[in-house]
């Protein structure tokens, strides 16, 4: 195994416990909110403390490891999201859930600027898009295909403050992991001579290119925070499922996502093998994928609730294709050394685009149910096109391997 590929594996398991733990109480959200006598609304609340914290740590996680460097910004990210995550077995009303979703947010946020940091550096640009996709997308898939069945199954047996005890236990075993591991594969194979960047925020924010991807992430990722906060709820209150149906169902949609994000580099590679710009791969990819999305707003005509999962699950699928190849035009469009504050800050842009859809969410399904917001969603990708298309046209930046 090339050392690359090491990384990429570590790195994947870290976004498969990121996605793991965020979704400990979006799986138990119907028993949750009924024990502690929750509304919609206050879900929403709770939810939108976990995304505001998480959009601004993306930003300043992002600016951390950069300056810390991954493998002390990864272990230190990854321990103290962990200790967010066990707190919550301790929560008596929503107000101690907010604060611990909070600080599940603050440890989260730096998770996939880290990430994104290891692929850059370790990953030449034509193998990226497959980088990108196993350390991030993929492994997000894979922390929210295990979450459902896993779980329920923990609930089910020590109740719903024991499934959160099992995230801060996994999330100790990852990070001593990760600081042995990574330190014997401390020579990376990528050559970047140039040394560490001094670029301000403002520098960045200068660069149209930096502020297109902001404002299309402003727009598709309250996407994913929807669904990935809401779908329990939508098969509890709209098609009756029980835990253990939400437990059987959940899963589908992540592992279409999961499926998407290896297909979408295996295509990338493919493509370049016969010819293609960088930038022609990237940019008919992601049309492809933002076409793909509306099909998702059949969900709300009717049927049960595997033909509503099977249409959502479409929407997952064109998002792995698209969040791959949006993370890789990140790390091609920026040098190394800058790729985790870029990426952390249209994070942080997107965040703010969550805590203001799952506001709105809240207050709409109480009141008229979950179609507008399904309807939204399968439009919001065909918006962020609009917003990318002149990026997409522009020629990466080439750093040399060793």
């Amino acid at each position: 195994m090339r050392p690359r590929h090491a990384v990429a594996g570590l790195l994947l398991l870290a976004s498969a416990l990121n996605f793991f733990d965020r979704q400990v109480l979006s799986v138990l959200a119907p028993a949750i909110t009924a024990e502690l006598g929750m509304s919609n609304a206050e879900y929403s609340y709770v939810t939108a403390a976990f995304t505001l914290s998480y959009g601004v740590m993306f930003l300043l996680g992002g600016r951390l490891i950069d300056a810390l460097g991954t493998r002390a910004g990864m272990g230190l990210a990854v321990s103290f999201w962990s200790l967010a995550s066990l707190l919550h077995c301790v929560a008596t009303g929503p107000l101690q859930l907010g604060l611990f979703r909070f600080l599940l947010g603050v440890g989260e946020g730096g998770g996939f600027p880290g990430a994104a940091k290891g692929v850059a550096e370790w990953f030449p640009p034509r193998e990226r898009a497959l980088g990108m996709g196993l350390a991030t997308t993929a492994g997000s898939a894979l922390g929210a295909v295990a979450a459902p069945p896993l779980i329920v199954w923990t609930a089910l047996t020590v109740g719903w403050r024991g499934a959160f005890v099992l995230t801060g236990v996994v999330g100790a075993l990852w990070t001593a992991a990760w600081f042995v591991l990574f330190r014997r594969l401390e020579s990376p194979v990528v050559a970047r001579g140039a040394a560490p960047s001094s670029t301000s925020l403002r520098g960045l924010l200068a660069d149209p290119s930096l502020r297109r991807l902001a404002l299309a992430r402003f727009c598709f990722d309250p996407v994913f925070y929807f669904y990935m906060f809401w779908i329990p709820q939508y098969l509890s209150q709209e098609h009756g499922a029980s835990l253990e149906r939400i437990g059987e169902l959940t899963w589908i949609p992540f592992l279409s996502l999961g499926a998407a994000s290896v297909l979408a580099g295996v295509l990338s590679s493919a493509l370049l093998r016969r010819g293609w710009s960088l930038v022609a791969a990237r940019r008919r990819t992601m049309i492809a994928a933002a076409l793909l999305t509306p099909a998702s707003i059949l969900a709300i005509v009717g049927g049960d609730a595997l033909s509503a999962i099977g249409l959502l699950s479409v929407l997952l699928f064109a998002h792995g294709f698209w969040m791959t190849n949006y993370m890789a035009l990140c790390s091609d469009l920026f040098p190394a050394a800058q790729v985790a504050t870029a990426v952390g800050l249209t994070g942080a842009v997107g965040g703010l685009g969550g805590v203001l859809f799952n506001l709105g969410a809240g207050q709409t399904i109480d009141a008229v149910g979950y179609a507008p917001a399904i309807v939204l969603c399968g439009c919001a990708y065909l918006v962020a096109l609009a917003l990318l298309l002149p990026t997409l046209r522009v020629e990466p930046i080439e750093e040399g391997l060793a």
